[in-house]
């Protein structure tokens, strides 16, 4: 099983042909620019779809801190993602209160256990949508 800087590299040697299909969903490669050190930084992370739009998952597994790439994309939400071969920039944002309940159904759709994380923690897990720019 692939996780971590294995699966980016393999992800990205292979053009998502090793690491895309992820433990019966699919997995994508999102660059952030670190908030504190200005460092690009990639994570290898479960998406869904949406109107054309990707959707990504900020749970860190229920932590009560959210994932460090979610606190580069608040400091700065141009990303740039990778699908398969597929690179291109977004612009990242969190789903509204009117959007999040429809968009946390196809998440946990691709990922049950986002609804036991939700449990795990206090914070409230966002559901990121990244458009493409």
């Amino acid at each position: 099983m692939l996780f971590g800087q294995e699966h980016i590299d393999r992800y990205e040697a292979t053009d998502g042909a090793e690491g895309h299909e992820w433990q019966g969903t699919r997995a994508l490669i999102l660059t952030t620019t670190g908030a504190k050190s200005g460092e690009e930084r990639k994570a290898p992370l479960i998406y869904g779809e949406h109107d054309g739009d990707l959707l990504i998952v900020a749970s860190k597994g229920g932590a009560p801190e959210p994932p460090a790439w979610y606190v580069n994309l608040k400091a700065n939400p141009e990303v740039t993602v990778q699908v398969k071969a597929d690179k291109f920039a977004a612009l990242a944002r969190d789903a509204t209160p009117e959007e999040k309940p429809e968009l946390w159904k196809i998440m946990t759709a691709e990922w049950p256990a986002y609804d036991q994380y939700q449990t795990k923690t206090d914070r409230e897990i966002p559901v990121v949508v990244l458009e493409r720019a």
